[in-house]
């Protein structure tokens, strides 16, 4: 038996030593441990730290550097309009199919450029800039205000107000309303739904199944305390989605010339030009993660980098108490000023910081000086892009006037959305719920400041990174209710 475990032991180690002595990234550079093993990015994968590992690791090596033996991460605005362009053949990695079971893939997880391109073309319609506008702008108002409401009411209550909580709920109920025709009420209860709670399961899990997919695998097939609640976890989100679903479908059916609008109405019962009840809730639960904790985390930062510096406050405060009582969202296209906090809050604090992984395609490909063979993942981290020093000066310096005069090389370093055909479908909702919500916070508390009160501290904001990101503290809370300059809107 030892013999044969030494055996076993003995040809692991050759297989480990001759996959790095012919590694075919062994040319490109990164620390040596990348070239045996991917388990030093997987530490940090798990730990929430990886884009600021793989910064740190470009500070190091520059633009190209290798993070494990089968991956490479590129800081280069000319490879990433290579990777990223309309029509690339770099299609989405492996990652992706990790992510997310076949059955349930969507517009975002499919490695399908056929099913994504079909998928797409359904669905940007609906969640147009002019769609958005002329159907849901009462409604992404009204849920804004609500939640510039519920921040009032902590803060008159409790001194300080949780922006994160609140900028957290106002998104989900948003996304949710427009996708299945009826809001979680997470505004109203001041509550997570059991609904936000499991998509944190599952998001959580997801990790797990992208970093160690083969030993996930394994373990879902055990009867563990954890995957046993995942899997509740699941049933509940598909049970909530195919009532939620069959309740708009039944009041679609009883009013078809007069419906309550959602992104999907128009898909329903639409032959080729539709989709299933299936991939309608696939298509849905995705929005739902997608629109939710990326939109709340990116106002989180806003509003806590903002009310770090009052010279910018006080230049956002004065623009927005210029706008008429009952202005929409069409006026504050026009605010220069407000647009300039938005880009910049997008290039330090965008939701998605860690690498879009994209396959390196048959025949191999160039980029950035280097030679990759078919089959590598190649990814591009925002994270690293948005503060290159040579296209960002100062770049972890909060400044909107950085954007006053762009120049080429900053716009196509930009990639909060990602870029070409998979550009985020929610980019305009994203953009109109941002320029809202920013200018309600600073017209009802345009003496807004971070709070020290409940132990709150710049520990609470250092981000966690997964594949989405989030302040470590799970808050950011803000005090500076002031009745004396409230404006109503």
């Amino acid at each position: 038996m030892l013999f044969i475990i030494g055996v076993v032991l003995g040809c692991l180690l050759v297989h480990f030593f001759y996959r790095g002595l012919t590694n075919p990234l062994a040319h490109i550079p990164g620390p040596p441990s990348s070239r045996w093993t991917s388990v030093v990015f997987s530490y940090y994968c798990v730990r929430g730290e990886v884009a600021q590992y793989v910064h740190g690791l470009h500070r190091k090596y520059g633009p190209v550097v290798r993070v494990t033996p089968t991956e490479v991460d590129i800081c280069d605005t000319s490879a990433v309009k290579q990777i990223h362009k309309t029509g690339s053949a770099f299609l989405k990695s492996q990652w992706y199919v990790d992510l997310t079971p076949r059955e349930r893939q969507s517009t975002f997880s499919t490695v399908d450029p056929k099913f994504h391109a079909a998928h797409r073309r359904l669905l940007s319609s609906p969640i147009s800039d002019s769609a958005l506008m002329t159907q849901f702008e009462p409604l992404i108002r009204a849920r804004v205000s609500q939640a510039i409401d519920g921040l009032d009411r902590d803060m008159a209550a409790t001194g300080a107000g949780d922006v994160y909580k609140w900028m957290l709920f106002m998104a989900t109920d948003i996304i949710g309303e427009m996708s299945f025709g009826e809001s979680f009420r997470m505004l109203d209860s001041g509550q997570k739904s059991q609904y936000s709670n499991d998509l944190e399961r599952i998001a959580l899990t997801g990790i797990i199944r992208t970093t160690f997919p083969t030993m996930f695998k394994l373990a879902a097939t055990l009867p563990l305390p954890y995957f046993r609640e995942t899997v509740k976890a699941v049933n509940r989100l598909e049970s909530y989605a195919v009532a939620s679903i069959g309740r708009y479908y039944g009041m679609l059916k009883q009013n078809p010339k007069d419906p309550k609008p959602t992104l999907f109405t128009k898909l329903y019962d639409a032959g080729e030009n539709g989709l299933s009840e299936t991939e309608i809730i696939a298509e849905a639960r995705t929005f739902i993660v997608a629109g939710s904790d990326t939109t709340a985390v990116t106002l989180t930062y806003l509003i806590h980098a903002v009310c770090q510096n009052p010279q910018i406050r006080d230049t956002l405060v004065a623009e927005v108490a210029q706008l008429p009582a009952d202005f929409t969202d069409r006026d504050l296209r026009g605010l220069s000023y407000l647009n300039r906090v938005i880009l910049e809050s997008l290039r330090l604090y965008s939701a998605v910081p860690s690498a879009l992984r994209r396959a390196v395609p048959a025949g191999g490909a160039h980029l950035a000086g280097y030679s990759f063979p078919a089959g590598v993942t190649v990814g591009t981290q925002s994270y690293s892009l948005h503060r290159d020093e040579k296209i960002f000066l100062d770049a972890e310096r909060f400044e909107p006037d950085r954007w006053v005069s762009p120049t080429q090389v900053m716009k196509d370093a930009s990639l909060p959305f990602g870029g070409g055909s998979r550009v985020c479908l929610g980019i305009h909702l994203a953009r109109i719920e941002l320029r809202l919500a920013t200018a309600m916070f600073f017209r009802r508390f345009p003496q807004a400041r971070v709070s020290s009160r409940y132990g709150m501290s710049e520990a609470d904001m250092v981000m966690e990174t997964f594949f989405l990101m989030a302040p470590k503290g799970h808050r950011c809370l803000i005090e500076g209710r002031d009745m004396q300059h409230k404006v109503q809107f």
